[in-house]
């Protein structure tokens, strides 16, 4: 289970995605937020409880790895996931290279997703202060 506070955030503009992303994952005990963009998710008064980040990377307006760049130039330290219809391995290789845990294609395993939730939550994935700036 997450820390209490803190949140699994899922951010996919595709509905059926998410809901069956926070069906699992709620499943599994863990509190859970979900935005349709990008934007949404930055606008949301929720980032600082952000205990791990599921991504997509093909959304209008903002896309998953311009989020990751963002989170990262403003020195938040959330474990992210990537689930994509994405199989671009340029695209899998900056997302890792920039400190992504996982990069899931769609369809994927509920136990792969499950597995690198499990591990973006170890206190040594980060240092468990989910969204923090450093």
């Amino acid at each position: 289970m997450t820390t209490p506070g803190y949140v699994i955030m899922i951010v996919d503009d595709d509905t059926s995605m998410r809901k069956a992303a926070r069906r699992l994952i709620k499943s599994q005990g863990f509190a859970v937020e979900t935005f349709a963009s990008a934007e949404d998710l930055l606008a949301s008064e929720q980032l600082k409880q952000t205990a791990c980040l599921i991504l997509d990377i093909q959304m209008p307006g903002l896309n998953g790895l311009e989020l990751q760049r963002q989170l990262g130039a403003e020195g938040y330290q959330i474990p992210i996931i990537f689930i994509t219809a994405l199989n671009d391995e340029n695209a899998r290789a900056q997302a890792l290279k920039a400190g992504a845990l996982g990069y899931l294609v769609k369809p994927f395993e509920d136990t792969d997703l499950l597995n690198c939730i499990n591990r973006a939550l170890r206190p040594e994935a980060t240092d468990h202060r989910p969204a923090t700036r450093h």
